[in-house]
């Protein structure tokens, strides 16, 4: 049985651990101390670019164009960087038991890889309509969109598919994107979700009835408020219809599922401290183990601005939080002591011609302000929400660099609000002046 040993060990090899190893050099790494596992066979890169810009019918981004650190403005490190800084990429490796009190892991082909210091930073995996025993839900050609494979089959059914019909289940951030993109590409596209309206744990109605509005514009069927039941497929196995619940039955050549993920953390049950369908670390990422570290999207941490644990399922917080626990790592090793993690939730997203972006806490009652008719030519609105007097959270569609920055700054502020007529009145104006 092969092994191997690490000072540090990245499990996963998502967004998170890309910016970490940038963190370990920019800090001080020495070669041969770091390996990063990761099921992918491909170097870290920016997750958010499969669902926007992989999908494109023209100028598609492709690798090596989106490997981190890019999508925040930083390095693109190729896979090149890793050996040139003595990182070893053990890529294409399932981990299928981990020994958190022996610092050992062991891989589906029995390797073993013995480590000082581990961050688990292994993400999410999606939600399947199969794990809710939907019949027919194993077909050909659906989908569901997590990694680079996933994208890659999609395109590939999106050209042999031409001018087809597609079903997206689902109406949140996926299903929203993935809607976009197949209408971009000339399919016939409907969206079907059971929700009131679509992006519901952060859209407000009125935000909501926009993107619903703009979507049926772009001439995208949406049908709300039932489920999909049932796939109906033919001799060769190709999905052609989704039944659902409420009777109606879509032709689809092409389905894409959307309906959320759940963090991988299995491997870890019962051997370290949970809350909240995460593993609970301290404002430094550390868990209850001592060496073991946890970010991104498995994380459950202490959010400061309001004192509770959250999980957070973003891109920008897998970043953050990477570079955090390394940090965390290097001041313990160094005697040294660093700030506690200080973070303001961020979500953002861009379809057609569109993006948004939100700070803060989506709690309280919501002020919506601006032009949010879907059939303007150039719509720009926003939502404010206002908790015990202050506001707490921002929402801006079409928004400039100076204005994003101006609502990321109230929702960290939380100023107060006297008058709320006044506010809606004001509109972004009270942000820009804050």
């Amino acid at each position: 049985m092969a092994e191997k040993h690490f000072k540090y060990v990245i499990l996963g090899g998502g967004v998170a651990a890309g910016y970490a190893a940038r963190e370990f050099v920019k800090l001080g790494l020495n070669p041969g101390e770091l390996a990063i596992i990761s099921k992918e066979s491909v170097a870290p890169y920016e997750r958010p670019a499969l669902s926007k810009g992989y999908l494109f019918p023209q100028g598609a981004a492709r690798l090596p164009g989106f490997h981190v650190c890019v999508g925040s403005g930083g390095e693109r490190l190729l896979p090149e960087w890793y050996a040139e800084k003595g990182i070893e990429l053990i890529l294409g490796t399932e981990i299928v038991k981990a020994d958190l009190a022996s610092k050992t892991l062991t891989s589906a082909a029995d390797v073993i890889i013995k480590y000082d210091i581990l961050i688990i930073a292994t993400g999410s995996t999606v939600i399947r309509l199969s794990d809710f025993g939907v019949q027919g839900a194993d077909a050909n050609n659906i989908f569901y969109l997590r990694e680079i494979d996933d994208a890659d089959k999609l395109v590939a059914a999106i050209h042999a598919k031409k001018d087809g019909k597609a079903v997206i289940v689902g109406g949140g951030y996926i299903g929203l994107e993935l809607g976009a993109a197949l209408k971009i590409n000339n399919l016939d596209v409907t969206m079907v979700y059971p929700e009131p309206w679509c992006m519901p744990r952060l859209f407000t109605a009125g935000i909501a009835a926009f993107y619903e509005g703009y979507y049926a514009n772009k001439g995208i069927k949406i049908i709300k408020g039932t489920v999909a039941v049932g796939f109906d497929s033919d001799a060769n196995g190709d999905v052609t219809a989704v039944r659902l619940k409420d009777g109606r039955v879509l032709e689809a050549d092409i389905v894409v599922v959307g309906v959320g993920g759940r963090p991988l953390i299995t491997l870890f049950k019962g051997q370290v401290e949970e809350e909240k369908g995460g593993i609970k670390t301290d404002g430094f990422f550390k868990t209850s183990i001592p060496d073991v570290y946890a970010v991104g999207d498995v994380a459950t941490f202490p959010l400061k601005l309001y004192n509770e644990q959250r999980r957070v399922e973003h891109v920008d917080h897998a970043r953050k939080s990477a570079e955090q626990a390394v940090k965390a790592i290097k001041a313990v090793e160094e005697g040294e002591s660093i700030e506690e993690y200080d973070y303001l939730p961020y979500f953002y997203s861009r379809s057609f011609d569109l993006s948004w972006q939100f700070y803060g806490d989506n709690v309280g009652d919501t002020i919506l302000f601006g032009d949010n008719d879907p059939t303007s030519a150039k719509p720009k609105f926003g939502t404010y929400w206002i908790k015990e007097g202050k506001v707490v959270g921002v929402f801006l569609e079409s928004g400039s660099l100076e204005e994003n920055k101006s609502i990321a700054k109230v929702a960290k502020l939380q100023p107060p609000v006297q008058d709320p007529e006044q506010l809606e009145k004001e509109g972004l104006a009270f942000a820009s002046k804050i």
